[in-house]
């Protein structure tokens, strides 16, 4: 417990710092806006760039746990798009948006302390491994979809609407950082070397992108309260936080999946929403009160379920 609240405290206080600096004034709307581009379009992708420019592409993916990991995930997803278009009556672009929140993990962030805490470093491979489909995966299903559902009753062909959604994935900075540092990768591996000040630039700005973004987002919540949405929410934590790591163990027994990958999964599966939930959110301009909320209050939950799951692993 003393090592989950060690790693998750630190995102707390910034969060907290950027919420008490919008609700003193001292940070206003465009300011907080604009750390948030900064942190969505530029620092966040640097940092994903640099992630894939130094993973070992060798490594041997384990499919089963990676599919284990990713039914809890697309599970999630339904779940969550269900809730909010049936239970509770939200528009199809927010249901949309609503489900990504469920589906999308703090990978990053708290998945690989965690684990590593817990199991040690030799025990990351498989969060390397997921980390490595997690964006690139998820963002092109979640950009697909919305894209389907604000092309409808537009009279488009699927063609267009497909080369409009591709288009949209291409463009998105998240995923044009994977995609360069999987190129920078390659190249790396066939003999190209960068200047050490090259990848000193890249450091500096890969370790601003956590802060930035946390900061943005902490005064993003003093603008979308929780108002009126807190059986959204609850929804939105719990398909994160329980159903996603269930079905993945659930998943992981019936694929016979070995206990590190076992680990690696249901930890990974059961860590909250990330950042990058909200960012897609504010891409679209929908459900930005639901998904910064359900990261907030989902980061705090882990405290305590995140230890049920470390418990009850092997």
């Amino acid at each position: 417990m003393v090592a989950l609240i060690d790693v998750i405290l630190p995102v707390f206080l910034v969060l907290g710092f950027g919420y008490a600096a919008a609700r003193l004034g001292l940070f206003g709307d465009a300011a907080i806006d604009g750390v948030q581009r900064f942190a969505q379009n530029f620092a966040v992708p640097v940092l994903l760039m640099q992630s894939m420019a130094r993973l070992d592409l060798s490594l041997d993916f384990d499919l089963a746990m990676l599919a284990a990991f990713y039914a809890g995930a697309f599970a999630g997803y339904f779940a969550g798009w269900a809730a909010a278009r049936f239970a509770f009556g939200r528009g199809s672009e927010d249901a949309v948006a609503i489900g990504f929140v469920c589906m999308f993990s703090n990978t990053l962030l708290l998945g690989l302390p965690i684990t590593e805490r817990a199991y040690g470093e030799a025990a990351l491979a498989g969060n390397f491994a997921i980390i490595a489909m997690h964006s690139p995966l998820l963002y092109t299903f979640g950009i697909t979809v919305m894209e389907f559902t604000r092309a409808r009753g537009q009279r488009l062909s699927v063609g267009s609407v497909a080369l409009r959604a591709l288009m949209g994935v291409l463009r998105t900075p998240l995923v044009i950082g994977i995609m360069a540092g999987l190129a920078l990768n390659l190249a790396l591996s066939a003999g190209l070397v960068l200047p050490q000040g090259a990848w000193d630039a890249v450091g500096i700005m890969a370790r601003a992108a956590i802060p930035a973004a946390l900061f943005g987002l902490g005064g993003v919540l003093h603008r979308y309260r929780p108002a009126g949405d807190a059986g959204m929410i609850a929804v939105c934590v719990a398909a994160s936080l329980l159903l996603h790591p269930a079905i993945t163990w659930g998943v992981a027994g019936a694929l016979e999946v070995g206990t590190d990958g076992l680990r690696s999964a249901v930890v990974t599966a059961a860590m909250p929403s990330g950042v990058n939930a909200y960012l897609f959110a504010a891409m679209y301009g929908v459900a930005m009160r639901v998904a910064a909320s359900s990261v907030l209050i989902g980061t705090a939950a882990t405290i305590v379920t995140a230890a049920f799951w470390l418990s009850v692993l092997p």
